[in-house]
């Protein structure tokens, strides 16, 4: 998938924020599953959010996983604090990704929320 993301045409970039919250969850569950992960999130269809170390990337997977949008280049190296946001960039690869990036976020935290609570 890296290669793939730098091979496609981005729409558009924006600097972005993770929210240090949301990205904890996403380091509590790599350290147990590993990574990549993939999440089907429930309620965007045919979406899905392939979680890997350097990028997030939110995939149509009827379109053999066309990027919608994509967080990349996560600013955590050197992260001293986990109440600390991470700085990231966000690709959009589709007109309607900024549409469905608060929601994937959203999801992806409650998926991952719960599956770590099943575990304790």
């Amino acid at each position: 998938m890296d290669r793939r993301l730098a091979e496609l045409p981005i729409m558009a970039q924006r600097p972005d924020r993770i929210e240090a919250r949301i990205y904890n969850i996403w380091r509590r569950a790599r350290s147990r599953w590993g990574s990549p992960m993939r999440l089907k999130l429930p309620g965007l269809q045919h979406l899905d959010l392939i979680l890997a170390d350097s990028y997030w990337v939110c995939v149509d997977r009827t379109t053999y996983d066309v990027p919608v949008l994509a967080w990349v280049e996560l600013e955590d190296s050197g992260r001293t604090a986990l109440h600390l946001d991470i700085a990231c960039k966000l690709n959009y690869y589709h007109f309607a990704a900024s549409a469905v990036r608060a929601k994937c976020l959203t999801l992806m935290e409650e998926i991952l929320g719960e599956r770590l609570r099943g575990e304790e």
